[in-house]
């Protein structure tokens, strides 16, 4: 399967309804954005989930105490600076003066310590700083301290990461609210506030510029560093599922931006007057199938191993962005290429000839006697979509005995949680395309976590993983780090917590009157109309 069949036509579909199709209700002015995002917001809570869809989400909503500039440095947002001391055992962090809460309350160091420690909980890295930290306390309403154990060179890297779970400062009141649960106060920090009488599941999500917001007066620029500057009163995320009325919209001028049309429009949309294609990310997603380690089948490493000779990355990034080459990467591993440490580290099982008969003959000396497997996917994004269907192709070419659940991605975020067996509603195995910035260090790769059920979706247990991880945290210079990266990169195609599917770049669909906008994901601060 070279191509995926679900769109087809849906070109020339969006090009014949830029005429027919009816006007979409839309409020006037300039100082309004409509846009479609790529999958409908049913969760407002960014540190319940790591959906990309509730990250961009929190970024509207919220701030942090640093952010990440174009080269994945970190600057200060909310924080005004910070000192470490007692040989990097001790960090203090200041705040700045002036940012206040969508409530009119200021940001308070104890609003980021109970932030914090509820992101620690449930985050990776936070995960990580809690083993190092023995305390972290408010010094007074502007400096919080970090009491470490021993010294982590990297505390203010993780501070500003800007993959999900982010670390988002939250008033003290909503962060106590248990890690488990969904806050239901959605009162935020950040340059925008969530119009929650305005929300329509599936259909409609507003955010109103928060007046009393003030910029960082800090450096850096790119991603979520530097001054946050809002040039629009209101942005509407406007869901419209079918691509081809979503293209016609953008074209006809109803919305202003399509944040990830299918392959199958980009050529058409390229076309379209008043429109220009750009890429979404400074790096490259990286596609993964995810095994469940939990339960049968996948719970055995032997029938993990047995599906590598049967996989063609070429099969699934083109199902997902079309043939041109531009637009994706084979022969990649964990690591997203342009990052500092990818590799071609153990990926000889992904290269070569395909060979689906050697593939069921190591399918059977594992002991595979037709148990039944489920194949957890999405029906409505323009990535997971397309990946999950050739998986289920491939699966069903194997003689696996295949439940193929695909359903709206709300709820297969929800439906992943799932540690239940298959035959009480959990799942075997699933892809997904993860942000390459997420994956651009081992510190942040959720995917390489081998903490069993602390771990990723999936749980999968490799203690050696964890040791490398630990020891890349620790190292001092590039050539230590980069022979770890390849050392877990071996590891992890031994163990196989996923399987690498290739990169794919997201390409995202503009008017052309739009000026400034900021590369990484979709980022409303600094966009502006020309």
């Amino acid at each position: 399967m070279r191509r995926r069949d679900v769109l087809a036509g849906v070109a020339g579909a969006a090009a014949a309804s830029a005429l027919a199709r009816p006007a979409l209700a839309q409020p006037e002015g300039q100082r309004v954005l409509r846009f479609v995002p790529h999958a409908d917001l049913s969760i407002f809570d960014p540190i319940w989930t790591t959906a990309d869809i509730v990250r961009d989400h929190g970024y509207m909503v919220y701030d942090t105490l640093y952010g990440l500039d174009g080269q994945f440095q970190p600057q200060p947002q909310l924080a005004e600076g910070h000192a470490f001391e007692d040989g990097g055992r001790l960090c203090t962090i200041t705040l700045r003066e002036g940012p206040v809460f969508h409530d009119g309350e200021p940001v308070r160091a104890q609003d980021c310590v109970a932030s914090l420690e509820r992101w620690m909980a449930v985050a990776a890295m936070g995960q990580t700083l809690k083993l190092w930290l023995d305390e972290l306390s408010a010094l007074d309403d502007r400096r919080l301290r970090f009491r470490l154990r021993r010294p982590f060179p990297r505390l203010i890297d993780v501070l500003a990461q800007a993959i999900a779970p982010v670390p988002f400062i939250m008033p003290q009141r909503v962060a106590r609210t248990d890690p488990g649960q969904q806050i239901a106060d959605l009162t935020g920090s950040g340059p925008f506030r969530f119009k929650r009488d305005e929300y329509q599941s599936g259909h409609l999500a507003v955010y109103e510029r928060f007046a009393r917001y003030v910029p960082t007066p800090a450096g850096g620029s790119g991603l979520t560093a530097g001054p946050k500057t809002v040039h629009f009163d209101r942005v509407e995320w406007r869901r419209i599922p079918d691509p081809s009325t979503a293209a016609a919209a953008l074209q006809r001028e109803e919305v202003d931006w399509y944040s990830d049309p299918p392959a199958e429009l980009l050529d058409f949309l390229k076309a379209a007057r008043g429109i220009e294609i750009g890429r979404m990310e400074l790096l490259p997603s990286v596609c993964v199938m995810r095994f469940n380690w939990l339960h049968p089948v996948f719970d055995d490493k032997r029938l993990r191993q047995a599906l590598l000779p049967a996989i063609d990355q070429a099969d699934f990034v083109m199902a997902a962005v079309g043939t041109d080459e531009s637009r994706y990467q084979i022969g990649t591993g964990f690591f997203p290429p342009g990052s500092s440490i990818a590799s071609d580290a153990g990926l000889e099982p992904l290269k070569g000839p395909r060979d689906l008969d050697k593939a069921k003959r190591l399918m059977r000396e594992a002991g595979y006697k037709g148990e039944l497997i489920r194949l957890l996917g999405a029906t409505d994004t323009t990535t997971t979509t397309p990946l999950a269907q050739v998986a289920a192709d491939l699966l069903q070419r194997l003689g696996f005995n295949l439940d193929l659940a695909l359903l709206e991605s709300g709820t297969v975020t929800q439906r992943r949680r799932s540690m239940e067996p298959v035959e009480h509603g959990g799942w075997s195995v699933s892809c997904w395309a993860f942000p390459g910035l997420w994956f651009e260090n081992p510190a942040t790769h959720i995917l390489l976590r081998g903490n069993g059920r602390d771990a990723w979706f999936g749980w999968p247990s490799v203690p050696r993983l964890e040791e490398l991880r630990d020891a890349w945290l620790e190292a001092g210079d590039l050539d230590a780090r980069q022979k770890i990266a390849r050392d877990m990169q071996i590891v992890a195609m031994d163990e196989l917590p996923c399987i690498p599917l290739g990169t794919i770049h997201r390409s995202t669909a503009l008017s052309s009157k739009l000026r400034d906008r900021v590369t990484g994901f979709p980022i409303f601060w600094n966009l502006r109309r020309g």
